[in-house]
């Protein structure tokens, strides 16, 4: 097996985890409120973090106030606003729904890039963007999606929260771009979990008043148990095989593995919830996949 094979295959089973983040997230989000499923996560996975860095030898690096400006907005929108937020639009909407929709990522990245901060798309990123954009409405807007519980407008809403949980990771993105100097990956990866766990805490308490420990201790084990996955498998696990695929295969390989999360996501909302997929579900999938081939393999030209 070579390297850039051995580096595609782990940057995809990262994706097929972050893939059941969207299956796991509707299992957390009927019995656990999303703000304190957030501190749960990031206080489950920081000490998993830290250990990793006294392990290689790493510590937090120093940064100016610019700096630590955009790291506070990388943590509100990527460790709380999408967990927050995809939690909500999957107890609303489908995860077979929510998982094609969260697929539109690297084209709403690049479409952010677009009008944030002035870059000009390629060919490919714009048809990137018009397919995406195609596949949203196939699952949103169809004659058959009156049918079933997560029917009409209270569906609509959930696609809508999982668009702007995506929207939301997009800053994300973009925010690390705009850094004065890249931090490495392990200390990014603390850093942002430490910032998730402080910006979700006070939120967390105040959703919580008056009814305190007893409310998780009285939480059914499946919403428990999700939560101990989220926290220790996608976001610790998922780390570890991300990097260390990208590390030995090229950057566009490793983008042509996100098309792994679309995929998992609705298989598994399949396997594990039992949700059915309709023809309308798998056309929109298969725009949202062609999106995404064409996101990572499309550069954008930067105006002058």
């Amino acid at each position: 097996m070579s390297d850039s094979f051995k580096g595609q295959l782990l940057c995809s089973l990262a994706m097929v985890l972050v893939g059941s983040t969207v299956v796991v997230s509707k299992i957390i989000g009927q019995d656990i409120e999303p703000f304190l499923a957030t501190v749960l996560r990031h206080a489950l996975a920081l000490p998993v973090f830290f250990a990793l860095m006294r392990w290689r030898g790493q510590r937090l690096p120093r940064v100016g106030r610019r700096d630590a400006v955009l790291l506070t907005v990388q943590a509100a929108a990527g460790s709380v606003g999408y967990s927050v937020l995809l939690i909500l639009g999957v107890t609303l909407a489908s995860a077979s729904d929510a998982g094609i929709v969260a697929g539109t990522l690297p084209a709403a990245a690049a479409l952010f890039s677009t009008l944030l901060l002035g870059e000009r798309p390629g060919a490919r990123l714009m048809v990137a963007i018009a397919l995406a954009t195609l596949g949203v409405m196939a699952v949103a807007f169809t004659p058959e999606a009156g049918t079933g519980p997560a029917a009409g407008a209270t569906r609509l809403t959930g696609i809508a929260l999982v668009l702007a949980a995506v929207a939301c990771e997009a800053v994300f993105i973009l925010a690390n771009k705009r850094l004065s100097r890249p931090i490495p990956a392990l200390a990014m990866s603390t850093l942002m979990s430490a910032g998730g766990l402080v910006l979700s805490l006070l939120p967390a308490w105040w959703l919580a008043r008056g009814s305190g420990a007893a409310s998780l201790i009285a939480t059914p084990a499946p919403a428990l148990w999700g939560v101990l996955y989220y926290a220790w498998v996608p976001t610790v696990g998922g780390f570890l095989l991300w990097y260390a695929g990208s590390a030995c295969t090229s950057g566009v390989r490793a983008s042509l593995a996100t098309v792994w999360l679309p995929v998992s996501a609705l298989l598994l909302s399949v396997v594990v919830l039992g949700e059915s997929v309709r023809a309308w579900q798998w056309a929109g999938l298969g725009c949202v996949l062609v999106a995404m081939v064409l996101a990572a393999t499309g550069r954008a030209v930067r105006e002058r």
